[in-house]
């Protein structure tokens, strides 16, 4: 099965994912799958130290039923000014609901 495959089927049932930068470990982050990529919100409550545009990143995904490793897929970190749409599709995928970020990026796989 291809990665956006796998990505898209697994985040339609949990919107979390793990965003590692180099030389860093992942950080669990909320997260949405949208137009074959997955955008994340940090600032606030969620932050990924050293997350930059530009940046080659590693996303983890688990299954959301067995918690297993499911997919690990590098991707391009871009920094993005989301439109309203994007805005309420990420705050509606933070389950805490909060929405106190201060950027957005959208990881387009590599």
């Amino acid at each position: 099965m291809e990665t956006a495959q796998i990505m898209d089927a697994a985040l339609r049932k949990a919107a979390a994912v793990w965003v590692a930068v180099p030389e860093r470990r992942g950080r669990l982050v909320w997260s949405l799958w949208r137009d074959d990529s997955v955008w994340v919100a940090v600032g606030g409550d969620q932050e990924v130290p050293g997350l930059a545009d530009g940046l080659a990143v590693t996303i983890t995904v688990r299954s959301p039923t067995t918690h297993s490793h499911l997919l690990e897929a590098p991707a391009v970190a871009r920094l993005v000014d989301p439109d309203e749409d994007t805005i309420a599709a990420l705050t509606a995928a933070r389950l805490n609901g909060a929405a106190a970020w201060t950027e957005v990026y959208r990881l387009e796989l590599a």
